[in-house]
């Protein structure tokens, strides 16, 4: 096989391993945030107790993100030398940075959520538990500094040697697509963190036990669920607006448009066909592409033939993880709805099917938020840096493919038993509940 897909393959197996842990990290903190704030003001143990039982799962998390996260820094080194020599300047400090200002500030801190609970005052617990939550998305924005420079490569030249030398720093940091994607991908690791929570305490109610915490868990989990997803189309609709004008040719194979044209519609449904360039079983919104982006039926749309066929981005791939991340997206937030509905008409505890619903629709966010990463970076081909560097020019061609191969396999027999302890130790977290257990109760407790 090729060395170029297979160290594609591989970098992707072990980035899709490692990212449902962040964007989980971001969801548990923002809770734990919640209720260590309420407790602090309101003082009632139960914010206390289900803040202490996330804790536990966050330190669960953390660590599977840290032993998932440790093989990407020598995969790019061993598979992609030559992308590593070229954007050195670039990764280096932005790494540096997430190492340096925020993993090593939400570690130290997580430190004290886990033991310090009697040794700091409350003030103090809380701050760190602030801390820990500033530091995840600290994290998260570093990284997405690095990703997005190669999305949107800004505030650089290139030297004699073929190397990308950074001129403009905080042009390159505040690269175009910085902002509106670290809103996304925060907003996304908040719906699937908050998602978990949610369906751990539906579980809970629906087992008759730790009453209390299982209502504090799914209430203001639901309200971070319903404010979040439903925010999340019109910062879906923002970032496609960003796409459109500085990454013409991915939107249009997001949309399986192939000729440039007003009142350009949007795709609702289609099967791409590469091979003889159309969208088959088509259905789409006459003029609601062209409206969305410009505010104008009549502005056009590039079609992705107004582009070298070498400088398209995998048609199929990119159209059925974008159309199938908005299609959850979507779903969630109707589901949402309808437990802000149930609420209303205080009948959210005794809708028994809903709440089985909710525990088992939990791993869609994840589904969501990997399919969705999936699509921006396979949107992005042919290049590993947009409009600068090809795929094909940056992967290590010394490394031979029965090489790559092994670590393939090994990597995935590695992950896989990863996750197999992962999930073991999630599930007798979570079977344990809470340390002080609520006594079984009837239905009831006000939403």
């Amino acid at each position: 096989m090729d060395t170029v897909i297979l160290s594609r393959v591989q970098f992707g197996l072990s980035v899709g391993a490692h990212y449902i842990f962040p964007t989980v990290t971001l969801g548990l903190t923002l809770m734990i945030m919640i209720f260590e704030t309420m407790y602090l003001r309101k003082g009632k143990e139960v914010f206390k107790e289900t803040s202490i039982f996330l804790i536990r799962i966050l330190a669960l998390v953390f660590v599977m993100g840290v032993a998932t996260g440790l093989v990407l820094s020598v995969t790019i080194g061993t598979n992609w030398s030559s992308f590593s020599r070229l954007v050195g300047h670039v990764f280096g400090p932005a790494l540096a940075a997430e190492a340096i200002f925020a993993f090593f500030l939400e570690s130290v801190f997580l430190g004290i959520l886990l033991f310090g609970r009697s040794r700091v005052s409350k003030r103090m617990y809380w701050v760190s538990a602030l801390l820990v939550t500033v530091g995840a998305h600290l994290s998260g924005l570093w990284i997405l500094i690095a990703n997005s420079w190669m999305q949107t490569p800004a505030g650089y030249v290139l030297a004699p040697d073929g190397t990308i030398v950074i001129v403009d720093f905080m042009a390159a940091i505040f690269n175009p697509s910085l902002g509106i994607r670290f809103l996304h991908t925060m907003m996304g690791g908040w719906i699937g963190g908050a998602f978990l929570v949610a369906a751990i305490g539906a579980y809970y109610h629906l087992k008759g036990r730790h009453i209390e915490v299982s209502h504090t868990l799914v209430k203001y989990s639901m309200m971070v669920l319903l404010v979040t997803c439903l925010a999340m189309p019109l910062v879906g609709h923002l970032q496609s607006v960003q796409v459109a004008n500085t990454q013409p040719a991915k939107l249009a194979a997001f949309e399986g448009l192939w000729d440039t044209q007003s009142n350009a519609p949007l795709s609702l449904f289609g099967i791409p066909n590469e091979g003889e360039g159309y969208t088959g079983l088509y259905l789409g919104a006459p003029g609601m592409l062209s409206f969305l982006v410009y505010f104008d039926f009549n502005a056009p749309i590039l079609g992705l033939n107004a582009f070298p066929a070498r400088d398209r981005p995998p048609v199929f791939l990119s159209f059925t993880t974008y159309h199938t991340m908005v299609g959850i997206g979507m779903m969630m937030a109707g589901f949402l709805l309808l437990g802000a509905f149930l609420a209303w008409r205080k009948k959210f505890w005794t809708t028994r099917w809903y709440l089985k619903l909710l525990v088992l629709i939990m791993p869609l966010p994840f589904v969501s938020n990997e399919i969705g990463w999936v699509a921006a970076e396979v949107g992005r081909q042919p290049w590993i840096v947009y409009g600068v560097l090809r795929t094909e020019n940056a992967a290590s061609t010394v490394v031979p493919d029965w090489q790559i191969m092994t670590s393939l396999v090994l990597l995935a027999a590695v992950y896989g038993f990863l996750y197999l302890l992962f999930l073991t130790r999630l599930r007798k977290i979570v079977l344990e509940g809470p340390k002080r257990a609520d006594a079984p109760s009837a239905e009831g407790g006000a939403y």
